[in-house]
């Protein structure tokens, strides 16, 4: 008998399981940036990249801050930054073909 998820986990990991966001968390990975620069660095419309980060803001795995009129975005450096280099870490040491084949 299956387990359903337990809430918390079901978020974050769903969070997770988006290659949107997880594409703009990787471009926020490299610096801060407002919404028209991540969609040049990912190369999706501004719904899409506006849309994702509202889940991303809601889960607390990016931050923003106001600058003028301007909205910039950051990665929460305290623990999805450390969390995504443990999985990065975890996924060339434990899951190499894996980590391989998604590279290509």
């Amino acid at each position: 008998m299956r387990t359903a998820l337990k809430q918390p986990f079901k978020t974050f990991f769903g969070t997770l399981a988006n290659q949107y966001r997880l594409d703009i968390i990787e471009a926020l990975r490299k610096k801060d940036m407002n919404v028209t620069e991540i969609c040049t660095s990912t190369h999706f419309k501004q719904p899409t990249v506006s849309q994702n980060l509202k889940r991303l803001q809601h889960c607390g795995f990016v931050f923003m801050k106001q600058n003028g009129k301007q909205h910039v975005f950051s990665l929460n450096k305290k623990t999805i930054k450390p969390t995504l280099e443990l999985m990065h870490s975890h996924m060339s040491q434990y899951c190499s073909k894996i980590h391989q084949e998604a590279k290509q």
